[in-house]
């Protein structure tokens, strides 16, 4: 199971009832192009977490750390739902030492970043405006929702590459290795990449010219 990371910039509300800290903000939000991830750049499509909001088994973490747990939608704790603008959530945190002092970092806007981990279930490629490759994700499943301290991916990294690209390759018949620069990838896009299908690739062996005399060639031995 391959799970990928991203973030987005939110603004995060607090609110407190004596020692219980209740935050709210927005996990993604639709159609929000991303930095450039090592090739591509990449969106949410509308609703595209409608299913798995409803269906999968969902934390809230600090900076998806599975020890700084916030809240569970399972639990009632975490509560999450679409509208015009994303995803939002809203967590209802523990009375843990963690949890407090992370609240008064969003109340400082010390921490203004939430971060998803999912698994794609469905996405779709093709250019932008600018001539980019763009990758959509049109359904995906969420394992966590996260406020961050630091983006989980600043700039292009190989991991982050070679998952989103999987998807890409898979369709085209071509090994992910190959998708190394915005060229190929839009190429590959476009169906215009000249390279062998893995199910034609063939490894061959090197041709060694036999020894017109086998005698005199043992002899020099």
């Amino acid at each position: 199971m391959s799970m990928e990371r991203r973030t987005v910039s939110t603004e995060f509300e607090v609110r407190s009832e004596g020692q219980k800290f209740t935050f709210y903000g927005y996990a993604l939000r639709w159609g929000r192009k991303s930095q450039n991830l090592g090739g591509f750049r990449e969106q949410v499509a509308d609703k595209a977490t409608t299913e798995t909001i409803e269906q999968d088994d969902i934390r809230a973490l600090f900076n998806h750390d599975s020890n700084l747990i916030l809240g569970r939608n399972m639990s009632g704790t975490l509560r999450l739902s679409e509208d015009s603008e994303g995803l939002h959530y809203e967590a209802d945190m523990p009375d843990t030492t963690y949890a407090r002092d992370l609240a008064v970092s969003m109340e400082r806007g010390d921490v203004t970043q939430s971060s998803f981990g999912f698994r794609t279930i469905d996405d779709a490629w093709g250019i932008d405006e600018d001539d980019f490759p763009l990758r959509t994700l049109r359904k995906i499943s969420l394992f966590d929702v996260s406020p961050v301290t630091y983006p989980a991916y600043t700039d292009s990294t190989s991991g982050v590459n070679e998952r989103a690209l999987r998807s890409l390759a898979s369709d085209r018949g071509l090994s992910v290795a190959r998708l190394d620069s915005p060229e190929a990838i839009r190429a590959a896009i476009r169906g215009e990449v000249d390279v062998p299908a893995l199910s034609e690739a063939r490894t061959f062996l090197p041709v060694y010219e036999l020894p017109t005399d086998p005698v005199a060639a043992l002899a020099a031995l």
